[in-house]
Order: C-alpha cells, then sequence, then structure tokens
C-alpha cells in the first residue's frame, strides 16, 4: 500500500468523514475555494460588507455613547456623523487587503484604531482589528505577526487605562487578550491545516507521477522483453527455414526424397514456430490458463530438440551436458535455452550449413557455463559475423545473462570458427528480487 493509500485509509476510518451532511458540506467549500480562486475580490468585498452591516449600521443608527451598567456607565465621546464613517472607513476599508497585504492592513487599522481611542470614541467597527490581526496570522510572515502582537499588546493597553472608570483594568486586559489570542490562535491553526493539505495534495500528485513512471517503466521492459523473445522465436526458426528451403530446392531435382525431407522439416519448424508465437501472444492477452494447449516455456531438456532441428538444416552439432541442470529454476534454463538457440542461429547464418558446432553447458561452483563454438564457413574462409557490430540477438543475450548476474562473450574462435560464452549466476539473490 502507497502513503496515498495510507492517508486516505486513515481519512476514511473517521465515521463522520462519510456522512452525507460532511460530503455536502465538503463539496460546498470546494466549489467556494475554486469561486474564490476564480474571483478573489468577491470574498473580500463580502467581508467588508458583513462587517460593516453588523457592526457600523448600529452605532449609526443608536446613541452609543455610554457603555455599562448604571453604577459602571462609562461615557464615551459620539463624534458626528461624517466623523464617525470616516473612522468606520478606515478600520473596515483595508480589510479588502488582508490577504493580499496582510501587514499594510493591519497597521492601517491599528493607525485608525489607536487614533479612535485616543479621542476618546468606542466603535463597534473595532472587530475589523481582530479580523486584520487573524488575516495577518493567516497569509502574512510570523516576523510581521511577532511586530503585530507586541502593538496589540500597546493597543490593548491604551483601551484598558480608557475603560479603567468603570472596569478594573485587569479584567479589561484579559478580555482584550483573550480576544487577540483567539485570533492569533484561530489563524494559525487554519494556516497549518491548509499547509498539510497543500502537503497531502503535493504528495499526493508525486505519487501519481511516480506511479505513471513506474507504469512507462514496466511497459518499455515488458516491450523489451516481448522484443527479444520475438526475435529469438521467429529469427531461429526463420533461419532453419530458409536454410531448409534452399537445401530444398537444391536437392529437388538431384534426390526428390532430400527434398521431400527439406519440406516436411520446414513444415515442422513452422508448426513449431506458431505454437511458439501463439503462447507468447496468449500470455500477453492474459489467457494462459485458459487454453490447454499452451505448453511450458522451453528449458534445458529442450535443447535436444533444438538440436536436432538444426542438424536437419546441415550443421553438426554435438551437445554435451554436466551437473544437474535439470535442478535449475525455470527462469534459468528459458535463458540457457535462448543463448543456445541465438548461438546455433547465428552459427547457421553466418557459417552456413555444412559447419561444426560444440555445445557444451556445465552447472558448477554456484555458476552455469553455456559454450557455443563452431568450425566457421568450410574451406576456412572468414566468418561474416558481428565482429564489428552488435546486433540483436547479440545484445538480447546479454540482456538476458544480465538478470542473473551473468556476463555474455562473443568473438573469433580457433581458425575461421567464432565462439559465444555465457556464464550465469545460480547463487540465490540476497535481496530477494523478482526477475
Amino acid at each position: 500500500m502507497s502513503e496515498y493509500d495510507t492517508a486516505a485509509a486513515g481519512a476514511g476510518s473517521d465515521p463522520l468523514s462519510g456522512h452525507p451532511v460532511f460530503a455536502r458540506l465538503a463539496r460546498i467549500g470546494q466549489r467556494a475555494r475554486q469561486a474564490d480562486r476564480d474571483h478573489p475580490w468577491v470574498l473580500d468585498t463580502a467581508v467588508v460588507a458583513a462587517v460593516f452591516l453588523l457592526f457600523c449600521v448600529p452605532d449609526l443608527i443608536h446613541d452609543g455613547g455610554e457603555w455599562g451598567a448604571r453604577e459602571h456607565r462609562i461615557v464615551f465621546t459620539r463624534p458626528p456623523v461624517a466623523a464617525m464613517l470616516a473612522l468606520q472607513a478606515g478600520l473596515v476599508v483595508p480589510l479588502l487587503w488582508r490577504r493580499r497585504r496582510p501587514a499594510a492592513a493591519f497597521a492601517a487599522v491599528m493607525a485608525v484604531f489607536v487614533l479612535q481611542w485616543s479621542l476618546g470614541v468606542a466603535l463597534r467597527a473595532d472587530v475589523a482589528l481582530l479580523v486584520a490581526l487573524y488575516s495577518l496570522a493567516l497569509h502574512g510572515s510570523l516576523r510581521h505577526l511577532a511586530w503585530a502582537c507586541a502593538a496589540m499588546a500597546g493597543a490593548a493597553a491604551l483601551v484598558a487605562v480608557e475603560l479603567s472608570g468603570g472596569l478594573p483594568v485587569g479584567d479589561a486586559l484579559f478580555f482584550l487578550f483573550s480576544a487577540a489570542t483567539a485570533a492569533v490562535a484561530v489563524g494559525i491553526a487554519v494556516r497549518i491545516r491548509r499547509a498539510q493539505l497543500a502537503g497531502l495534495r503535493e504528495r499526493a500528485a508525486r505519487l501519481e507521477v511516480e506511479r505513471d513512471q513506474r507504469s512507462r517503466l514496466a511497459t518499455a521492459t515488458e516491450r523489451t522483453r516481448v522484443a527479444r523473445e520475438m526475435h529469438d522465436i521467429i529469427g531461429h526458426n526463420l533461419s532453419v527455414i530458409v536454410t531448409l528451403a534452399d537445401g530444398g530446392a537444391y536437392a529437388a531435382e538431384a534426390s526428390p526424397e532430400r527434398g521431400r525431407e527439406a519440406l516436411l522439416l520446414i513444415g515442422e519448424t513452422s508448426r513449431q514456430a506458431l505454437g511458439e508465437l501463439r503462447r507468447m501472444l496468449g500470455v500477453l492477452r492474459d489467457q494462459g490458463e485458459q487454453d490447454p494447449e499452451f505448453t511450458p516455456q522451453p528449458g534445458i531438456a529442450d535443447l535436444d530438440g533444438l538440436c536436432a532441428r538444426i542438424r536437419a538444416a546441415g550443421p553438426q552439432v554435438v551437445y554435451t551436458a554436466r551437473g544437474e541442470l535439470e535442478r535449475l529454476d525455470r527462469g534459468v534454463q528459458l535463458m540457457a535455452y535462448r543463448i543456445v538457440q541465438e548461438a546455433l542461429t547465428n552459427t547457421l547464418k553466418h557459417a552456413g550449413p555444412d559447419t561444426r558446432a560444440h555445445v557444451t553447458l556445465a552447472a558448477e561452483g554456484g555458476r552455469l557455463r553455456v559454450r557455443v563454438q563452431d568450425g566457421g564457413p568450410p574451406g576456412g574462409a572468414a566468418r561474416s559475423g558481428p565482429a564489428g557490430e552488435e546486433g540483436h540477438g547479440l545484445t538480447g543475450m546479454r540482456e538476458r545473462a544480465a538478470l542473473y548476474g551473468g556476463t555474455v562473450a562473443a568473438g573469433p574462435g580457433p581458425g575461421a570458427g567464432w565462439t559465444v560464452e555465457a556464464v550465469l549466476d545460480l547463487t540465490p539473490d540476497p535481496t530477494g528480487s523478482l526477475t
């Protein structure tokens, strides 16, 4: 299970998260956030309008010059309507920039707040200072927040002094500090929550990218494997078929029986190639367990049949095996079979049907050695092979051997011959990785 799946499972374990009401609220919140991203000024304007309607209009309607009970009544100065509107605008209008310039908005509101209380005026619109402080904690830098808290403490002291006539200074400071602390705490909590959600989204996006990369890598690996298998199957069998067809055409007039035998061998080789192709295509279609005609992948036990087919095309093949080869892993056996198949195909292709090849397999010392050596073309002529270039066959052999920590060496042998030698590691992988 990936980290993203684990996080999703942890979130899904909350019984409230799957409730229809919470799901509906989550959808509404998501749509609101999308609308805010598309039109950011709408929310800021709505906040300003709400503060004006809830806290500014009551001061304009009522004569709010006195606060408190009769025995502890505090009398404040009630400015003219124009001056009150100016003070309210100074407190509320900077909230339009509370998210884009939180420090500047808080400074502007704080300046009007201090001026207002210095004049002995108390307004309900002072709640804008708490909104600006909350916005600074949510959107501003921590350095600016520290300075804002210090300024807030000074402003609270000023207000406590103004209220000292009807309210103890300690009580006033406690109320003001509690309100400021709540605004800062809520802002920081929302900020942390948003940072956590952003981290989860980033991690989910990164995991999706890694998943896509792993999928593309697996696809490329599988494509390479299929191309290698197709090359081994088609290249080998077509080389045998071409050699048999050339020999049959030559023997058709001189020895019709040999020509007929060549045609029978061509048919048998073609059917075998078709069967292997059907098996591979069935595996690619995930139908390997549904068709009983599909046989297992070839192994070391099938090398006798491989050598027999090569002999039928003309070359003399001597096969020698040493060690307990039948107990080898099926993957190792397939690797050995394909390497021998590719080497004999190159022998048939480059040395011709009149050559002689020695195939040796030896399992000893935790290693499997595969050696295919041919005598080259008849008459000692130089063999035309991949001496100056690497074909797909040699590359495929090296890729197969590398899967088992092995190596493949190919080059000229004694005389005009060619030698292919592969060494496969039979020791278990301590990491337990699958090939």
